[in-house]
């Protein structure tokens, strides 16, 4: 592997020094961009760009070819853990993801079992592919979905429900869910470990769904399977430190607990103050975030606008990794993307002298 040219990312993730805010984007390679949408169109279908790492490695680095961006991210799905596991996996053009089985009777959920990481090599291939191609520009982030995420795929067996179902099973049966759970952070931990020997050089573990639950659900089935997993993972790679990011949407709550379980650095959604969430967890761990992704879609002038705001509420110091507060929207203009990275650089220095 290529010495790392910018390591930018790392440090801020470390806590330590760098000339300026490093800036990526969660979904950076994605439906807004038109070279993404050739690429998918030439594939045939998302599992298809998904799972041939040459077609990974290709979108993954489109965001990076065009823009000055601090970080890569393996281009793939949370959804291929599920996958592995035998719950059939497919995309409905306009649905999104469904399952052909879900996890809802005490049989099937006795049956779960850890899949063999063969299964999800196409993802590790991936890795491997994508660090030689990036050349060691910027670092690579490999992710997996939390298992309290992945479950509500698996029990609800497709993604935009209201949680009943699954919430039923937390209430009646928390020990059907806590098997689901149990089994999925095993497999996370070795799949985010094999995605580290293939070359990622940070993870990420997100938790999209987690505020979708009460205050004690949070801890019992979300934020206590993620402490199993970071507990688990490799440390350390060639000598490098492997830095981990947990991310909960919604989970602003939550945040002194999450800063608690050994991660190096939280995820913000745009729903808090990232000057008020700095204060909170003070300097166990750094934060990315955490600008509403819709203003992508405004202007130039009110995007350079909203940078400059939170950047000024992080104020000065280390441990800051500019970010959407989720996913960046399909509908966005590249050229405003590109607003936001170029104020990032431009206006971020100033909190780094």
């Amino acid at each position: 592997m290529s010495q790392l040219k910018n390591d930018t990312f790392l440090k801020a993730l470390m806590r330590q020094p760098t000339d300026y805010t490093p800036v990526w984007m969660m979904r950076q390679a994605g439906r807004y961009l038109p070279e993404y949408r050739a690429s998918r169109k030439t594939a045939g279908s998302f599992l298809d760009l998904c799972k041939n790492p040459n077609f990974a490695t290709e979108v993954t680095m489109q965001p990076l070819d065009r823009y000055p961006l601090d970080a890569a991210i393996l281009f793939s799905d949370i959804l291929t853990v599920p996958d592995a596991m035998g719950l059939g996996l497919y995309f409905e053009e306009g649905e999104g993801p469904k399952f052909e089985r879900t996890l809802r009777d005490e049989a099937d959920i006795l049956k779960l079992a850890i899949p063999e990481m063969s299964s999800l090599q196409y993802v590790f291939d991936a890795v491997s592919q994508i660090r030689k191609t990036i050349d060691g520009r910027v670092p690579l982030i490999g992710f997996s979905g939390s298992p309290w995420t992945l479950a509500t795929y698996m029990v609800e067996g497709k993604g935009g429900t209201d949680f009943l179902t699954i919430k039923k099973m937390a209430y009646a049966r928390p020990d059907l869910l806590h098997r689901i759970l149990d089994i999925t952070a095993q497999t996370v931990t070795q799949y985010l470990n094999a995605q580290i020997a293939a070359g990622a050089q940070a993870v990420m573990i997100f938790d999209s769904w987690g505020g979708a639950l009460s205050h004690n659900g949070y801890t019992e089935f979300s934020l206590n399977y993620m402490q199993k997993i970071v507990n688990g993972l490799t440390r350390e790679a060639n000598r490098s430190m492997i830095p981990r990011i947990v991310f909960t949407k919604g989970g602003a709550l939550w945040l002194e607990a999450q800063a608690e379980i050994g991660a190096d650095a939280l995820g913000l959604d745009w729903t808090i103050d990232i000057g008020q969430a700095r204060k909170r967890v003070g300097n166990q761990v750094a934060l990315q975030g955490n600008m509403d992704p819709a203003i992508l879609l405004s202007t130039p002038e009110a995007i350079e606008k909203e940078v400059a705001s939170i950047l000024a509420s992080y104020g000065h110091g280390n441990g800051h990794i500019f970010n959407l507060g989720h996913g960046i929207t399909q509908f966005t203009p590249p050229e405003n993307a590109a607003a936001m990275i170029e104020a990032v650089r431009s206006i971020s220095p100033q909190y780094h002298k």
